[in-house]
């Protein structure tokens, strides 16, 4: 082998061990960000409007999911009620649902006449400007507490 050769050939092996480390480097920081296969849930918008009576309330509010996997509202927990249920609306249907999708960089959106959380004996009337508690739980993610404010009973979100 002369000087030659063996000069050629070491920035080559260096090159490729280089590039092959950076590599190994972001495979390895590929799990650790945003976009590591989970899904990222934040919820706007909640509000409860105020309740004609203590039979039941509704609640309603987004939740955007920024990651590239999709995830299931699944159940909700609230001391307001012990029974709290998930309903969606199909044309002028309302049916109790045990799930509501949370699609992957997209959203849930519960609104009047539409998907919603349905509170059933209350265990008291919340009045405007309360807030009610409430706990969402996931088919992966880790629950999420949110503070929905009671706002008048003809309340209607801006745009």
């Amino acid at each position: 082998m002369n000087r030659r050769t063996t000069r050629t050939t070491r920035p080559s092996i260096r090159t490729a061990l280089a590039a092959a480390l950076a590599l190994g480097a972001g495979l390895a920081l590929t799990g650790c960000g945003p976009e590591d296969g989970t899904p990222q849930l934040k919820v706007t918008g909640s509000y409860m409007p105020q309740p004609v009576t203590q039979s039941m309330a509704g609640a309603f509010f987004v939740i955007k999911n920024t990651g590239d996997t999709a995830d299931k509202l699944t159940s909700v927990t609230s001391d307001l009620s012990k029974d709290i249920t998930i309903h969606k609306t199909a044309g002028t249907k309302m049916e109790q649902v045990k799930s509501l999708d949370v699609p992957a960089n997209g959203e849930l959106r519960l609104s009047r006449g539409g998907n919603h959380l349905m509170f059933m004996g209350l265990k008291n009337k919340p009045a405007e400007g309360d807030k009610v508690t409430i706990e969402l739980h996931f088919a992966t993610s880790d629950p999420i507490k949110v503070d929905v404010p009671v706002k008048a009973g003809d309340y209607v979100p801006k745009k």
